[in-house]
């Protein structure tokens, strides 16, 4: 399978995730939404809108996963995966700004405690309980697709809907308090902790999109690995790394590499050397551009390996 076929394979994969969690979502916030409305419950009226947030984050899930799936061209030379991060970026801030307004809600209703706060639990209940259920199933299968097609917006969906299975079994547990025990204050109180949940994922993500938008290097053993391919390849004549840069854009990773080659090395051998370098990256790393620049090892400091420049050439041989 060429790289192309690999790549439509990905793309056909992400495409299909993110219209699932479309579906998923639309269908949860239409419960939930009557849920709260019938109950009268603030902590399911928030989880509603949490579901809404989601929903948003799924369509630009979708909007960027079509995007990122098409070809470089002269305005983006290196293909369009800034889309799915910049997605990623929008999604955790709607992530943020949700957890702040759920939190104003539930104090709203702190507040105004003393007026008559009533509402209908068994409802909730069963609505919480499903939801849990369909958003489990959901979010393992987006986890699942984006670490096998590497995709930070299909993360990032996944990442909201498995918040929504913590704050659904945080309300669900709260209304079950409430209908044992009496206490309707429980409801706000589990929807600020809902909302502290959300908020630690939300910046969680804020900084991981951040980071590849803004050209962040690939982890710590990413770039380890690159160095360990590398070392392989000294007895072909990689006498020296002089810099190992990387970065990520969307699911691809980016990898230029300035290494050192013996002076009197061949053009074609040093061709050959460092296309059989990218194969080597591209076997371990999925969805990755390798750029090699080579330089002879004599600017480099390590001439003094440089056995070739202690040989005389044809020139001074004749001169002498």
């Amino acid at each position: 399978m060429n790289k192309s076929d690999i790549t439509e394979k990905i793309n056909v994969k992400k495409k299909r995730a993110a219209g699932v969690s479309i579906l998923s979502n639309s269908f949860l916030i239409a419960l939930k939404i009557v849920a709260g409305l019938v109950s009268g419950s603030i902590s399911i009226l928030s989880e509603a809108l949490h579901s809404l947030v989601d929903l948003i984050a799924s369509f630009l899930a979708f909007f960027s996963v079509m995007k990122s799936s098409e070809p470089a061209d002269d305005d983006h030379p290196f293909g369009h995966g800034k889309y799915e991060d910049l997605a990623g970026f929008v999604e955790a801030l709607l992530i943020i700004i949700t957890a702040f307004y759920i939190v104003w809600l539930a104090a709203e209703k702190l507040i105004k405690f003393g007026a008559q706060y009533h509402f209908e639990t068994d409802l909730g209940i069963c609505i919480m309980l499903f939801s849990c259920v369909l958003n489990f199933i959901v979010s393992r299968y987006l986890f699942y697709t984006a670490k096998k097609t590497d995709s930070i917006a299909l993360q990032t969906d996944a990442e909201h809907l498995s918040m929504d299975v913590y704050s659904s079994v945080a309300i669900f547990l709260g209304l079950l308090a409430v209908k044992f025990t009496g206490l309707y204050i429980l409801d706000p109180i589990f929807a600020i902790i809902v909302a502290a949940i959300i908020l630690r994922t939300g910046l969680s993500l804020t900084k991981k999109s951040a980071n590849n938008l803004l050209d962040g290097a690939l982890p710590t053993a990413d770039k380890e690995e690159i160095k360990a391919i590398l070392n392989n390849f000294k007895d072909r004549g990689v006498m020296g790394v002089k810099s190992v840069k990387t970065s990520k854009s969307g699911s691809k990773r980016v990898i230029q590499l300035t290494l050192y080659l013996p002076c009197k090395m061949e053009l074609l051998d040093g061709h050959i050397l460092c296309d059989d370098i990218e194969k080597s990256i591209e076997e371990r790393f999925e969805n990755v551009s390798v750029i090699i620049h080579a330089e002879p090892n004599c600017i480099s400091e390590e001439r003094a390996n440089c056995t070739q420049c202690k040989k005389p050439n044809s020139a001074q041989k004749v001169k002498k």
